[in-house]
């Protein structure tokens, strides 16, 4: 065991239960940890205290429209041989439900209220490239510019990133294709990379270094740092699924009348589970509620998608009355405009949105639908 703590930038190497001490830490540090567990058939994220708690011995099998957890082999069991679940950091940093303020009327006058709770301070658990690629879109959209997101400002402020590299992908992956995975290069505090004995961890910050205390770490050997590589090298040769993106956006812009909306309309649902999976989405909207007396009032904000129907309702009516319409809102924003609002893509390459589309709709697919037959 090293007498001092790890250097910011360092490769070290801890027992995969030395992982614990670095829980304990983060919670002795008041971070509340969150993490992926193993619930109700899929990889969910929730809150965790334990090394335990992790699906140790869980894998996934995705496919378009097809999700399925199995147990692994007891020799060959570890904590992260998943990839991505139904769920994203989004749900803590720009939650689903939201209450923005209260009113009560006292004496005939009206007393407004904020929230009082103290925005949470988490620790993310096993955070993964694409993920984190996408929390890095959403601070773009939602802490820079002229518009900035108090709520989303002060959780982001309190956020403890451990981040994993993938060592394994699935058919829906192409991380790679959007130049965000399989492997973490920034943003975090701890990155891990699952070797089969032990955890190799790259410190990403002082915050990461100082949550190393009291492990059994010792440097990385060149051993060590080999097994690595052989891990990244897996998982990218996994990645089979390709998006072109060195033609984004005009290739979306020039074909805004194609008639290839029209067959993609014909399975989409509009059921919007592609904008709830996806980790950059973000539309909202506001509800307003009292009680039967108008005494109390509520404003609460609430996750809304560019699918549902009444989110394109304006004055003098609707702008995307057809499923078509709607598709095309979203493909086109995702890979397009999003680029001219924001400077980058609103995709990840996480291929949530083609798992959990209930008829397997794959933007991989489409887009490249679109190129081709736009040639013909």
């Amino acid at each position: 065991m090293s007498p001092s703590l790890p250097r910011v930038s360092a490769n070290v190497g801890i027992p995969k239960a030395s992982l614990q001490q670095v829980f304990d830490n983060l919670r002795a540090a008041g971070f509340s940890l969150v993490g992926p567990t193993a619930r109700d058939g899929a990889i969910v994220l929730d809150e965790i205290a334990r090394l335990d708690d992790l699906p140790l011995g869980w894998t996934d099998e995705q496919e378009p429209g097809r999700y399925h957890l199995r147990k692994t082999r007891e020799r060959e069991a570890q904590y992260f041989a998943f990839t991505v679940g139904p769920h994203s950091w989004k749900q803590f940093l720009h939650p689903a439900r939201l209450r923005l303020f209260g009113a009560e009327k006292k004496n005939g006058d009206w007393v407004f209220r904020l929230p009082e709770e103290p925005p949470p301070h988490y620790a993310f658990i096993g955070v993964r490239a694409c993920d984190l690629a996408a929390i890095g879109i959403q601070d773009r959209v939602l802490l820079s510019g002229e518009f900035r997101d108090p709520h989303y400002a002060s959780r982001r402020g309190n956020v403890f990133v451990l981040a994993v590299n993938c060592g394994r992908a699935n058919p829906t992956c192409f991380c790679t294709s959007m130049k965000t995975g399989p492997r973490v290069t920034g943003g975090f505090d701890l990155a891990l990379t699952e070797l089969p004995d032990v955890f190799l961890v790259e410190v990403g910050s002082e915050a990461g270094s100082e949550m190393m205390k009291d492990t059994s770490w010792e440097s990385a050997t060149a051993f060590d740092l080999g097994q690595a590589a052989r891990v990244f090298q897996q998982a990218e040769k996994e990645i089979e699924r390709h998006l072109t993106t060195d033609d984004l956006p005009r290739a979306v812009y020039d074909n805004l009348e194609h008639p290839h909306w029209d067959e993609v309309a014909t399975r989409c649902l509009s059921c919007a589970n592609c904008t709830l999976v996806c980790p950059t989405c973000f539309c909202t909207t506001v509800e307003d509620a009292s009680n039967l007396r108008c005494t109390v009032a509520e404003r609460t904000r609430l996750a809304d998608s560019c699918f549902n129907r009444d989110f394109s309702h304006v004055f003098g009516g609707n702008i995307r009355p057809s499923i078509r319409s709607r598709y095309r809102q979203w493909l086109s924003h995702k890979l397009a405009s999003w680029i001219d609002q924001f400077g980058t893509s609103g995709c990840v390459g996480c291929g949530r949105c083609i798992t959990w589309c209930p008829v397997g709709i794959e933007i991989t697919e489409e887009m490249n639908a679109i190129r081709t037959k736009a040639t013909q």
